[in-house]
């Protein structure tokens, strides 16, 4: 064992791959740098020994962002628009909702108001809410228009997408302001009108999934994924560069262990996860979920140097997370709610054993993540080598035919979404997959 943990901590497989994603720069969904960075994560998924590298195409609604605006007064605040917001102007009473919870809407008249809401919930809150919820809150309300303001200091307007391409969000631009410009708003214009514009494209597009595979040929595999796709205001290190880079390193490593697969391991970079998760919602739509037997899904990797883990109940990956963190004397984390935000996704709603793999930041939220600040220099080669090691051995061991983990029924994904508090939210946003 000690021979691949010792190349693992002296690879540069994972890192320059990162490099090359960050220094690409526009891999929104659809874009031209997206398929660069697709192209990039197959050749380097080859080179390190992966067979069958290759790129599959599905077709993506394509947004491109113009330039966005809020005028208040005799002033112009700076904004950014949310991708998949219609290019709108609209015009209203401007409204502070705090952080945008349900009640705040249920309490408040917000009917052809221009309604600013938080990125993030109260500390004592029993869930996280997320931007699209808070969104259709305002779109079901007759809001005018919505604000997203960042609770993370740094002058850092927030981007993330409203809507879906499947779920056409209508009328009501939607845009993001820094904290400090969210402050400024509420209090010099609450009551008063204002004006938001938003000018962006949308149009038909391609994105493409990465395959590639390790192993023996077996009917079962192991999934491990990520996404490639990132937000075009930044270098997408942390969000999610840092989880392809892991996946290259994780094949590089499992390489050298192929002899103890005996389960296929199935590498997948995901395209457009942030604009609905596209990506792997094709996969999901033409794949047999019986067919997989467990997904390590890495969307928030090397940000922190601990990992956490996601395992939507599945008291088998939470035994496994912790027997591998054990055997190699490293903390992990092990979080056994539903998380309905990440490629995992489309099948784990659906009983498919899978962990959500993050890294715990001590930052409430996002963080740098989805903003301007979201660059290669706040990363480090060394975490992202450790947690290599790892996730490669987790890899290892599901993929062993001693490990065993079965799929759940739906209704018992549907129980647990419904037992924390997050049922209601998703049918708001038109994520919830489930028959009545």
């Amino acid at each position: 064992m000690s021979r691949w943990i010792g190349r693992t901590f002296t690879s540069d497989a994972g890192w320059n791959l990162l490099e090359t994603l960050v220094d690409i720069g526009d891999r929104m969904a659809g874009s031209d740098g997206e398929r660069r960075g697709a192209e990039a994560t197959r050749d380097a998924l080859e080179s390190v020994g992966a067979r069958n590298a290759r790129l599959e195409e599905f077709d993506v609604q394509g947004w491109t962002r113009g330039d966005s605006a809020i005028r208040a007064g005799d002033s112009t605040q700076d904004c950014i628009a949310l991708p998949r917001s219609p290019a709108e102007s609209a015009e209203g009473e401007f409204v502070d909702l705090g952080y945008g919870l349900p009640s705040d809407f249920e309490d408040n008249d917000v009917e052809g108001k221009v309604v600013m809401v938080a990125s993030n919930v109260p500390s004592h809150y029993d869930r996280f809410i997320h931007r699209r919820e808070k969104y259709y809150y305002a779109v079901e309300g007759g809001a005018a228009a919505f604000v997203f303001r960042n609770h993370v200091e740094g002058c850092l307007p927030p981007t993330g997408s409203v809507g879906t391409e499947d779920d056409p969000i209508g009328d009501v631009p939607a845009v993001g302001v820094s904290k400090e410009v969210g402050s400024r708003l509420a209090r010099r214009w609450e009551g008063e009108t204002v004006v938001v514009e938003v000018d962006a494209e949308i149009y038909d597009a391609t994105s493409r999934n990465v395959h590639a595979e390790l192993g023996p040929d077996t009917d079962d595999r192991v999934l491990v994924t990520s996404h490639v796709d990132a937000h075009d205001i930044a270098e997408g290190a942390m969000d999610n560069g840092a989880g392809t880079a892991m996946v290259v390193e994780m094949a590089r490593a499992l390489a050298e262990r192929e002899d103890e697969l005996d389960t296929r391991v199935h590498f997948v970079a995901f395209g457009a996860e942030e604009v609905g998760l596209d990506g792997s919602n094709h996969m999901a739509s033409v794949t047999d979920h019986d067919s997989i037997k467990a997904i390590v899904n890495n969307d928030g990797v090397v940000r922190g140097r601990t990992l956490s883990f996601y395992t939507h109940g599945f008291e088998e990956l939470d035994e496994a997370a912790h027997d591998v963190a054990e055997t190699l004397d490293h903390p992990v984390t092990t979080i056994p709610k539903q998380g309905p935000h990440s490629d995992h996704w489309p099948f784990v709603q659906w009983g498919v054993p899978g962990y959500h793999v993050m890294s715990e930041t001590g930052d409430e939220g996002r963080g740098w993540g989805h903003t301007f600040a979201d660059t290669l220099d706040k990363l480090d080669v060394r975490d992202l080598r450790e947690q290599a090691v790892l996730l490669t051995d987790l890899a290892v061991h599901l993929a062993s035919d001693e490990f065993a983990v079965a799929h759940k029924d739906p209704e018992e994904i549907v129980a647990a979404l419904e037992a924390e508090d997050q049922a209601a939210g998703m049918k708001v946003i038109g994520d919830w997959p489930y028959d009545e």
